[in-house]
């Protein structure tokens, strides 16, 4: 039982998001799985550009909290191809314990509510 590394946590994370992208509509430009590395998806839907930054957060820390300056950057970055920037703040817990580390035996839960738009 090997604990997840933060680039597999962010690996299920982009796979969430990007399930939800796909039924939503969105057709992928660009996917980058790289941590650090923004953002995870550039995608269209309706002719419209958006750029989407995933990140995997472990309870009990706050999925929806996300480094202001590492969106800013996206947003000015997105703002240049008249593109709509969203963070994805994926949650984390192993469902037999939250405070135990996630594994690659271990069932999980899911926090995630979805696209948050940054204006």
């Amino acid at each position: 039982m090997a604990q997840l590394s933060e680039q597999e946590l962010h690996q299920l994370a982009m796979n969430i998001v990007g399930k939800e992208l796909e039924n939503d509509g969105f057709e992928f430009l660009a996917v980058n799985s790289k941590l650090k590395k923004n953002p995870q998806f550039v995608a269209i839907k309706e002719k419209q550009l958006h750029f989407v930054v995933v990140r995997a957060v472990m309870y009990p820390n706050d999925p929806k909290e996300y480094d202001a300056n590492v969106i800013n950057k996206v947003r000015d970055h997105a703002s240049k191809f008249e593109a709509i920037t969203h963070f994805a703040g994926v949650g984390l817990a192993n469902s037999s314990d939250y405070d135990k580390p996630l594994d690659s035996d271990s069932d999980y839960v899911v926090n995630y509510s979805g696209l948050e738009l940054i204006e």
